[in-house]
């Protein structure tokens, strides 16, 4: 595996993403206009519960995609908080036509990098579960210093999560999985649920991603690990 270094060298990352322009509809173009100021976070928030009107456990998702499994998961998990972070503005345009449809008052958006998120916006033991569904898998090896899930990476989401919180990887790339579980093995504050992949939980509905990985032939991964201190 192609380690990065924690600290200072990690702040100074590859992205493990590609900002692509994307053409954007009516509807997408004025969600971003008179949507995201009503529920993205701020740069300058630096604690995402203050982002909500009341407590609740809080759920991170990164890079949630066209945004249609997170409205599925807020929906049908109404007593948490959720927080989507994707900087795809046709995704994020889409999750908030979904969050003004369907009076989804849990959700709020983060239109920027997740790692910057996770570092400036984040408190100390602040998150319940971290969600992480389809991340770019960057096939070639010469890539796979941008895939997302490296060790100090998942040092840091540690930082953030309470005691007993729950991280949720899933990918349908059978390398990137072996990596998600090699990466796991060196951050000991996790725990794996079952001996290594475990059934699609039933509170993550089929992903756009994921469907399309299965049209491919592609068999899915799902790790579910528990945060121990």
């Amino acid at each position: 595996m192609n380690k990065q270094s924690p600290g200072g060298d990690f702040k100074r990352r590859i992205r493990s993403f590609v900002r692509r322009p994307g053409r954007l509809t009516p509807g997408q173009q004025r969600a971003l206009e008179e949507l995201l100021p009503r529920y993205g976070v701020g740069e300058d928030c630096s604690d995402l519960r203050a982002a909500f009107d009341r407590q609740a456990p809080l759920v991170v998702e990164i890079g949630f995609g066209n945004g249609q499994a997170l409205a599925w998961m807020a929906a049908n998990e109404p007593e948490k908080n959720f927080v989507g972070i994707e900087v795809h503005e046709p995704g994020v345009g889409r999750l908030l036509r979904s969050i003004e449809d369907d009076l989804l008052d849990n959700v709020r958006v983060a239109m920027r990098d997740g790692v910057e998120v996770l570092r400036e916006q984040c408190v100390p033991e602040s998150l319940d579960e971290v969600r992480i569904y389809f991340p770019d898998p960057w096939p070639k090896k010469r890539h796979h210093k941008r895939r997302l899930i490296q060790p100090p990476f998942l040092e840091l989401v540690a930082t953030r999560m309470v005691s007993g919180g729950i991280l949720h990887l899933a990918t349908d790339w059978a390398p990137y999985a072996e990596w998600m579980l090699e990466a796991l093995a060196e951050v000991p504050n996790f725990t794996l649920q079952g001996e290594s992949f475990v059934p699609r939980p039933q509170w993550r509905p089929q992903t756009h991603f994921e469907q399309r990985g299965q049209r491919k032939g592609h068999d899915i991964f799902d790790i579910v690990c528990r945060l121990v201190r």
